[in-house]
């Protein structure tokens, strides 16, 4: 019995002491590019476009277009996402077709990101005609964050307990109306949960977007509001250097004499604008299932 007992302190101090590694070695990082960047980060300096050779250039141009393309990519993978994960939860038979299905979207989530951002090049902007734009790139990033949201929604639905589903069945609820409202509400903060992660690979996405997106960006008029126009900020079919591929550029090639400090100042951003998301997308979800729960 006491060597029982020891083995499991033992099992609890070395569990406890990696989580703290982690935690800190986290927290360093983060902490080390947020005192690093910070320091450049002005309300000019969120707002002004870039500058090629000369200092004092901004992100404002960048930021906006990871901001678009996370709208645009969101808007086509969380439809698809729900459904194709509602489909294969309550509607596929099991089965060798299921299973095919199940393994292919797995292979599908594993996929390097130069790959796709290779695809995305031969069949959306040449094939397709798209040409460097957010539309190409945000269809590109649905094929990372399609798979993440068909396995999440699939298994949080399959996360509702069972007698809850039969309760509604029972009641003479049609199937659809027992999903929409008694198994969606449980499985909100897991879908959620799908929703974030899918999201932040949107903000830190560069190698696909290269090859999509484009590498530059037109200076855009904020007071042209046509989505037809070139140089509209709505335009989805425009070239749009996002966030995480001017860090990458600002480092490789920036020829700016304050490009360190630009590229600090732009992950630091980046960061900050990924954990408020965050933040406001946990908070959210609470909110939306504690509603849907009172509503019951």
């Amino acid at each position: 019995m006491m060597k029982a007992k020891t083995v499991d302190k033992i099992a609890t101090a070395v569990i406890i002491s990696v989580a703290a590694f982690i935690v800190i070695l986290l927290a360093g990082l983060l902490g080390y590019i947020l005192v690093r960047g910070l320091g450049h980060v002005s309300v000019d300096f969120l707002t002004s476009p870039p500058e090629t050779i000369s200092e004092g250039g901004g992100i404002g141009p960048q930021l906006f277009n990871s901001l678009f393309l996370l709208f645009l990519t969101m808007i086509i993978t969380v439809p698809l996402g729900l459904g194709a994960g509602i489909y294969m939860s309550e509607y596929a038979k099991p089965g060798r077709v299921t299973d095919f299905i199940r393994l292919l979207v797995e292979v599908l989530s594993s996929f390097p990101s130069i790959v796709v951002g290779l695809f995305g090049l031969l069949v959306l902007v040449n094939m397709f005609g798209l040409g460097f734009s957010l539309f190409a790139g945000a269809l590109a990033l649905t094929v990372f964050n399609l798979p993440l949201m068909v396995r999440i929604t699939e298994q949080g639905l399959k996360s509702v307990p069972r007698e809850q589903k039969e309760a509604g069945l029972a009641l003479g609820l049609s199937k659809w109306k027992t999903i929409t409202s008694i198994m969606m509400p449980i499985a909100i903060p897991v879908i959620l949960t799908g929703t974030i992660l899918a999201s932040g690979r949107v903000f830190g996405e560069a190698a696909a977007l290269l090859f999509t997106a484009g590498m530059s960006s037109p200076r855009l008029d904020f007071s042209d509001w046509n989505p037809l126009s070139p140089f509209s900020p709505l335009n989805p079919f425009r070239p749009a250097e996002t966030l995480a591929v001017h860090i990458w550029k600002i480092n490789s090639e920036g020829l700016a004499p304050d490009a360190a400090e630009i590229a600090a100042g732009a992950s630091a951003v980046l960061i900050i604008t990924v954990l408020l998301f965050n933040l406001v997308a946990r908070w959210l979800g609470r909110l939306i299932h504690r509603k849907f729960t009172a509503s019951k």
